[in-house]
């Protein structure tokens, strides 16, 4: 029997996900291009197979228990993307979906525990210093934890690097080219502030101002791809009121900050801040886009230095915010500065903000074959734009005894110019 989706059966999120669904033909040129499907080899673990089970379950013709499975381990990588003839937006339907299916998924005790404890400490940066120094303790009492929190303590680093804050307002150097406002995102802060510093001296150098709005918080990324409307909508309508906009761009040094920001339409489609949320998320911008546009009106010195850099495609910038040259182009801006592409450079490396805290297993394997692809590259240097992506790769680099250094870009940018 053909079934169909009941218009507005699950609100204003219903018209997205129906017309993603109705746009897949089933061609199946998504499934090499996805990651999970290079781990589980399962139909049902592919883009073409997700789609169908939540058509099923959206038609009501199966039970969502039956299609928890495949859309959990789903990492929202967005490679189907790109990789699709018919032009699916599957962001359309997998977070959409997993809003709706909230109510109906059922996860066991442990796992809510960890979701709760990751949504109220990862989104704040204070709590998060504070849960992962409570988290390096907690990496000596492993054995007697349950498994279900283990995934927690095992990415905790061995240290943290001291807190660091910005200025309100950085001017320009020289004469001002443009102002603009840094969302400087949460776990980064926590976890590698050293990249907003970076962020911020570079564009200071360009000659751009750059404020850090205080009421800023969290881009509400980590809520909206585990199905948190509600936190999802609170973190979008703060920054939403948070950021000026007398300025020429709201820049992002975050891939899946900047991909959450975009998708700030979805999160409140049929709320009276929809057209808002529409109009916010056109004037964010990664800031490897903004610079390369933007154009560098200098080039880094020359060292005398040679280095070789092989670059990270973060899936949220590459697939979702469609930027892959850009970066590049500013890395080989640097005098002496070899940029080497990695092997299956689309695979994701299995960070995908929660996704290695719901997901080890497919996370860790993952996380080897990108840790291994890069060390074949004989690269001395690792850059990407997403501190997810930076984390994840450092620990599995490190797992392989290998001493390669992980930075951002903006980090790589920054000491050349010094």
């Amino acid at each position: 029997m053909l079934h169909t989706i009941e218009p507005n059966k699950f609100g204003p999120l219903t018209q997205p996900m129906t017309q993603a669904v109705e746009a897949c033909v089933h061609c199946g040129f998504c499934l090499a291009a996805c990651p999970t499907y290079s781990v589980l080899r399962q139909e049902m673990d592919t883009p073409r197979g997700r789609i169908l089970l939540m058509k099923r379950a959206l038609e009501g013709s199966t039970t969502w228990e039956a299609v928890q499975p495949h859309v959990d381990r789903c990492l929202g990588c967005l490679a189907c993307e790109p990789a699709c003839p018919s032009g699916v937006s599957y962001r359309d339907l997998i977070s959409p979906f997993r809003a709706v299916a909230r109510s109906h998924f059922r996860h066991s005790l442990g796992s809510k525990i960890r979701r709760f404890l990751a949504a109220k400490t990862i989104p704040y940066p204070a709590r998060f210093r504070v849960a992962a120094l409570v988290g390096r303790v907690g990496k000596h009492l492993r054995p007697l934890l349950p498994p279900s929190l283990r995934p927690m303590v095992d990415l905790v680093p061995s240290r943290l690097p001291p807190r660091e804050t910005w200025p309100l307002v950085t001017p320009a150097m020289g004469v001002r080219r443009a102002r603009v406002a840094l969302l400087t995102g949460c776990a980064q802060q926590v976890l590698e502030p050293d990249i907003n510093s970076a962020t911020i001296a570079v564009l200071a150098q360009q000659g751009v101002e750059v404020i850090v709005p205080p009421g800023q918080g969290c881009c509400g990324g980590l809520a909206w791809h585990t199905g948190d409307l509600k936190a999802a909508q609170a973190f979008a309508r703060n920054n939403l009121a948070a950021f000026p906009s007398d300025v020429d761009a709201i820049v992002t040094n975050a891939a899946g900050c900047g991909s959450a920001i975009h998708e700030y339409h979805l999160m409140l489609r049929g709320t009276p801040e929809e057209g808002k949320a529409e109009a916010f998320r056109k004037r964010v911008s990664d800031v490897g886009l903004f610079l390369a546009r933007l154009g560098l009106r200098s080039r880094p010195r020359d060292s005398g230095r040679a280095q070789r850099v092989a670059y990270h495609d973060a899936c949220h910038l590459s697939n979702a915010q469609d930027v892959r040259d850009e970066p590049r182009s500013l890395l080989r801006s640097i005098p002496g500065l070899e940029l080497i592409e990695i092997e299956n450079g689309h695979l994701c490396c299995g960070s995908a903000g929660t996704y290695n805290l719901d997901q080890p297993e497919i996370a860790g394997d993952l996380g080897d074959q990108k840790a291994r692809a890069i060390v074949a590259t004989g690269a001395e240097t690792v850059a990407s734009g997403n501190i997810g992506c930076l984390t994840q790769i450092r620990s599995h680099l490190a797992n392989l005894g290998s001493g390669i250094r992980v930075r951002h870009t903006m980090q790589i940018l920054r000491d050349a110019y010094r």
